[in-house]
């Protein structure tokens, strides 16, 4: 059983952060599961481009507000309290916060926990993974 607090992750090496977001990683490949759990704060008034080529991703809203747009198509949707969506085509979005945003993400295959996004918004092929 795995049990971890949000304090005990806090300013650990699973504790990343970027210049619109940070994300406190609970559950990470090496925990052996699947899948990982991240809990994400997104920053207010920031944007953010991203694209899981390697990853599925599904995101949890729990608290503030913002929007996604799903730059394949150019639909875009409102996120609030409440929101899930799925990246399940490796959808290459944009996420833009009105409000500080926290997020619950998972990833499949898991993150190792040390991944940072690309020129394009991507984390790298997990090594010895096919991709999705």
């Amino acid at each position: 059983m795995i049990v971890k607090t949000l304090e005990e992750v806090k300013g650990t090496v699973d504790h990343v952060e970027d210049k619109t977001w940070e994300s406190r990683r609970f559950i990470l490949e090496k925990d052996g599961v699947g899948f990982s759990m991240h809990d994400t704060i997104i920053y207010a008034g920031t944007e953010s481009i991203f694209w899981y080529k390697y990853h599925i991703e599904a995101v949890y809203c729990i608290e503030g507000e913002g929007e996604i747009e799903d730059l394949t198509n150019g639909k875009t949707y409102p996120i609030k309290p409440g929101t899930l969506y799925a990246l399940d085509g490796h959808e290459k979005h944009c996420l833009r916060a009105k409000t500080q945003m926290r997020m619950v993400c998972t990833f499949n295959p898991p993150c190792t926990g040390r991944e940072t996004h690309d020129e394009e918004g991507a984390y790298s092929l997990p090594a010895g993974k096919a991709n999705l």
